[in-house]
C-alpha cells in the first residue's frame, strides 16, 4: 500500500484504455483516494465509480483555470488534502509543419502545456499547507527525439514544453517539499493507437525497441506510482523514460 491515506488528482483520467485511468486504478489499489478529472463526454464520475467506493469523478477542462480551481476545491472539500497530481491530459494531431494552423497550435499546446500549468497552480497552495506533494507531468518520447508516430511538430513542442515547465517548478518548489517529475512514454497501446498501425508497421516499430514490444498503459501507471510514492522521495526534476529502450541516450 504505497499510497495509503494519500489523495491523488489525475487529469484526463476517465478513458477506459488510457494512461490516466490505468494510473487511477493502480493508485487506488495502493490505498489512494483518487479524483478523476476529465471532460463531460468522458464520464469521469462513471470512471471513478469503477475504482470502487470513495473516489471522486469531476468534470474539468484543464485549459480553463476556473474549472481547474473548482475541481481542486471540490477535491479538498471531499478529502481534505491533495498529495499527488498527475498532469496526464493531452491531445495529439498527425500533421506536418507546413500544415499546422494557428488554431491547431493553440489547441494542442493548450491541453498539454497550459493545462499542466493551470492544474499545478491550482494544487500547489494545498500541497504547501501540508509541506509536500508530488506532481507528475506526462511528456512524450516525441519531445526528446523530435517527432513521433501520431503527433505533429506542435505536439512535440507541447510535450517538450512540459519537460521545461516541470523542471522549472521542481527548482522553485523543492525547498517546500514539493517534487515535480516527468514521464516520457514511448509508443503505448491506447485508444489513440487502436486501428492506426497495420501489422507490418507495428512489426517495424517493435524491431527498433530493445524490449521487443509496445508499451501498455500499466507500464506508465507503474512509473506514476513510483514517482507518487515515497520510493522516489529524493527524485525531483527527473524525466523517467518508459519506452522499452527505443530511445537510449
Amino acid at each position: 500500500m504505497l499510497l495509503k491515506d494519500k489523495v491523488a488528482v489525475i487529469t484526463g483520467g476517465a478513458g477506459p484504455n488510457g494512461l490516466g485511468f490505468a494510473t487511477a486504478q493502480l493508485m487506488a489499489e495502493h490505498g489512494a483516494k483518487v479524483a478523476v478529472l476529465d471532460l463531460e463526454r468522458a464520464r469521469p464520475a462513471q470512471a471513478a465509480a469503477q475504482l470502487g467506493a470513495g473516489h471522486l469523478g469531476l468534470v474539468a477542462d484543464v485549459t480553463d483555470v476556473a474549472q481547474c480551481q473548482a475541481a481542486v476545491s471540490a477535491t479538498l472539500a471531499q478529502f481534505g488534502h491533495i498529495d499527488v497530481l498527475v498532469n496526464n491530459a493531452g491531445i495529439t494531431q498527425p500533421v506536418k509543419t507546413l500544415d499546422i494552423t494557428g488554431a491547431d497550435y493553440d489547441r494542442i499546446l493548450d491541453v498539454s502545456l497550459r493545462g499542466s500549468l493551470y492544474m499545478s497552480q491550482s494544487v500547489i497552495p494545498a500541497m504547501r499547507l501540508h509541506n509536500g506533494g508530488s506532481i507528475i507531468c506526462i511528456s512524450s518520447v516525441s519531445a526528446q527525439r523530435g517527432g513521433g508516430i501520431f503527433g505533429g511538430p506542435h505536439y512535440s513542442a507541447a510535450k517538450a514544453g512540459v519537460l521545461g515547465l516541470a523542471r522549472a517548478m521542481a527548482r522553485e518548489f523543492g525547498g517546500e517539499g514539493i517534487r515535480v517529475n516527468c514521464i516520457a512514454p514511448g509508443l503505448i497501446e491506447t485508444d489513440i493507437t487502436q486501428g492506426k498501425l497495420d501489422d507490418a508497421r507495428k512489426a517495424d516499430i517493435i524491431a527498433g525497441i530493445p524490449l521487443a514490444r509496445l508499451g501498455s498503459a500499466k507500464d506508465v501507471a507503474g512509473a506514476c506510482l513510483f514517482l507518487a510514492s515515497d520510493l522516489s522521495a529524493y527524485c525531483t526534476g527527473i524525466t523517467l523514460d518508459v519506452n522499452g529502450g527505443m530511445l537510449i541516450h
